[in-house]
């Protein structure tokens, strides 16, 4: 029988042990199951191929897909639309701009992908607006996609150059103070154009009104090839023949000015693209250089434009770029046929490989990022299927200092929604990563002295009675919930520490003084008086003084300000350059720590009461004093519990939720001061992932800050294991 029992016992410690390392090892493999669609790169895969005249009865200028990924549509040299299913080549139908009488297209221009407008410069010097709209429709329930063009300055053009030349290139952006339009002239002039217009309600007829403005010419005689204008109307460049890039503000058209030259030191510049939000702007050179430049403001409030990132270069020169409509992301086409892939924010080169046998000239990709249509020199159009899902994660997004647009320099910086389409997600683990280390760090410092000095009185100095009292009371802490805690310390900790600052200062030195004070004064009393009190009630004649002490902090509060910081503390320290937030981690690290006390104190008062009894006996007999006793036999023997209990306390710290969550104004910083919040790995997963799309980036970002989080802890947790295991056998000979 008793053979028996053992194997049950062995093999069922032996089943529960192995049960616990196998759900830990599924946790680690659901959170990594989720986080591994980040690591990869964008694949293509061409599903139908055809020749473009299938679609377009002239030279194509520009190719443009919509976002259900069935109609494309061809910008013509001809100065027509024509629309066609975009699996199969089959025309759709076809849109004859009302170009005037003699007047040929010349150039073709886009704004961003996201406001689908499309310029014609004419050969007279005027341009054409357009906007290619689709309407849906639901007839027999089955969708229906009917593409229109519209022109949103009216169908008359608009007369760019009054003294018609023709235009070489030409840009449009839709921007808060109307349409602006910009242009290249035959003679090298660069024409700015700035429309609004109205549309009778009654008529439908749409009526126009703007200035045109001549900028000053390049530098050195240069001719410029490339122009684009930002969504802002401040900002317009132009790259010219000698592989610069100048830049001009252009907020008061009337006097524009030059602001800058920058030479790009890559290479004659083939292709140039606003990214979407047009903070920064793609280069593509003849050397197959890709970079991407930024809009950086100096102290002086003027922009320049800085050089940011370099990605993987193309064997070919640079033919064309496709910025994505919502993402910092944008394709590359060589004259190689080589197809590249890239992300800004990410500095991510996502892929780089050769998709046609001739120079690509057109790449359209849909707005929701699933299919592409690639247009070569030989005049065959590819339709391919695009995975990639999660292009803006990257090392260095993640976990170094990024420069993102409107930024003057590389932050780390979490904010992963906004608002606007626009937006540039920001998912910087490192100041969730930050704070979490901070609410844990000022937990810890409240609540290990705390706890282990408690520990070691109630176990070794105290009487059996009020140990009896003391012990249970402090786990019973332990049962609080955290939801409580953060809720008292958010609405009345976090007020009360902020009118009462000075309070929290001379509870500090004067606590201390009190209790060594009370000290003195207790051991020079008679002892007749001292031995009324039984050894280990010492304690109980701290309480009032104790209490005391706190009274007198908080009624001299107001009196301290007034005297030494100008009637207020939080002032004083806004004057003096330290950022004061009333939820801050002073506030945390006292809300947190009294739920972590109970963990430490009592892990580690069982440690210390556990310690054999003939060990202090002896210790005591040889003649040391209790005090000598407990630094030289009681501490080094419980030393491994002691440890296990901070590192219990850490792990609790590390992992709580609801009282950071409640008692910061959970802004992600990055800095240690006491006086600032924060927020931690655990409580941005509460705040976020109920928000968040599933299978989005931002969703499995949440899920690899819980991998972090989660190794983090495995991490401490081992480690403390072997450092645990190593005192205990350093001290087992005693």
């Amino acid at each position: 029988m008793r053979r028996l029992k053992d194997s049950i016992s062995k093999w069922g410690i032996t089943t529960a042990g192995l049960a616990v390392v196998g759900a830990l090892g599924l946790i680690f493999f659901y959170l990594f199951s989720e986080v591994f669609p980040l690591m990869k790169d964008a694949d293509v895969n061409v599903i139908e191929s055809y020749p473009v005249s299938q679609v377009s009865s002239a030279d194509n200028r520009h190719m443009v897909l919509e976002r259900y990924e069935q109609i494309g549509a061809s910008l013509t040299s001809a100065g027509s639309v024509e629309f066609f299913a975009a699996d199969q080549g089959k025309t759709m139908s076809r849109t004859q701009l009302p170009l005037p009488a003699g007047a040929k297209v010349t150039s073709v221009g886009t704004s961003t992908p996201n406001e689908r407008l499309a310029a014609y410069g004419l050969s007279s010097g005027e341009m054409l607006v357009t906007r290619i709209d689709y309407s849906l429709s639901y007839p027999n329930d089955q969708r229906k996609i009917t593409p229109e063009v519209v022109f949103p300055l009216g169908e008359a053009p608009i007369a760019l150059d009054p003294q018609g030349q023709s235009l070489r290139a030409v840009a449009v952006q839709a921007t808060g103070r109307g349409h602006v339009l910009a242009g290249i002239t035959a003679d090298n002039r660069i024409q700015l154009g700035v429309y609004t217009s109205r549309t009778n309600m009654i008529t439908g007829k749409v009526s126009t009104s703007g200035k045109v403005y001549t900028l000053p010419r390049l530098p050195d005689g240069a001719q410029a090839q490339i122009i684009q204008v930002d969504k802002t109307a401040r900002h317009l460049l132009v790259a010219d023949d000698s592989a610069q890039v100048h830049l001009f503000s252009v907020e008061k058209p009337a006097v524009a000015t030059l602001t800058g030259s920058v030479a790009t030191e890559r290479g004659q510049i083939t292709a140039m693209e606003f990214l979407v939000g047009t903070g920064s702007v793609v280069i593509g050179t003849e050397e197959g250089s890709v970079s991407q430049w930024l809009l950086v403001r100096n102290p002086n409030n003027i922009y320049h434009l800085l050089p940011t990132r370099d990605f993987d270069s193309l064997p070919g020169a640079i033919t064309t770029i496709a910025p994505e409509y919502t993402r910092r992301g944008f394709l590359v086409g060589d004259s190689e046929g080589y197809l590249g892939i890239y992300h800004g924010t990410a500095a991510r080169t996502l892929l780089v490989e050769q998709v046609a046998d001739a120079p690509i000239e057109q790449l359209a990709i849909s707005p929701i990022n699933g299919k592409m249509l690639i247009l070569d020199q030989a005049g065959l159009v590819q339709v391919t299927e695009l995975w990639n899902e999660h292009p803006e994660i990257s090392f260095s997004s993640l976990w170094q200092k990024v420069w993102y647009e409107g930024r003057s320099e590389p932050e780390y910086v979490w904010q992963a929604s906004s608002g606007g389409d626009e937006f540039e997600p920001k998912m910087s683990l490192v100041p969730l990563s930050i704070g979490t280390l901070k609410a844990a760090l000022f937990a810890m410092l409240f609540a290990i002295p705390l706890g282990i000095m408690g520990a070691l009185y109630t176990a070794y100095f105290m009487t059996p009675k009020m140990r009896g009292l003391v012990k249970p009371t402090i786990e019973i802490m332990e049962a609080l919930p955290t939801v409580i805690l953060g809720f008292l310390a958010g609405l009345w900790l976090a007020p009360f520490l902020e009118n009462h600052l000075p309070a929290v200062f001379s509870v500090l030195i004067l606590m201390p003084l009190m209790m060594v004070m009370v000290g003195y004064g207790w051991s020079h009393l008679p002892q007749s008086i001292r031995h009324r009190v039984s050894d280990g009630w010492e304690a109980a004649i701290l309480i009032v003084p104790i209490l005391l002490t706190g009274w007198f902090c908080v009624a001299i509060s107001p009196h301290i300000e007034v005297w030494f910081f100008d009637g207020s503390m939080r002032q004083w320290f806004t004057n003096n350059g330290i950022n004061y937030d009333q939820r801050n981690a002073l506030v945390v690290g006292i809300a947190m720590g009294f739920a972590v006390i109970p963990t430490i104190f009592s892990i580690a008062e069982d440690a210390v009461f556990n310690v054999p009894r003939h060990l202090t006996q002896g210790s005591l007999a040889l003649g040391a004093t209790r005090w000598q006793t407990v630094i030289g036999v009681v501490l080094p023997t419980a030393s491994p519990g002691i440890f296990s209990a901070v590192m219990m306390g850490f792990g609790r710290a590390v992992g709580e939720t609801m009282i950071v969550l409640m008692a910061t104004g959970n802004s992600p910083v990055v800095n240690f001061n006491i006086f600032e919040g924060m927020r931690t790995l655990s409580a941005n997963v509460a705040v976020e992932l109920p928000e968040t799309a599933v299978d989005s980036t931002h969703f499995r970002v949440l899920f690899l800050a819980s991998l972090v989080l989660l190794a983090l802890t495995f991490v401490v947790n081992t480690c403390a294991e072997i450092i645990r295991q190593r005192l205990r056998k350093r001290y087992s000979n005693l």
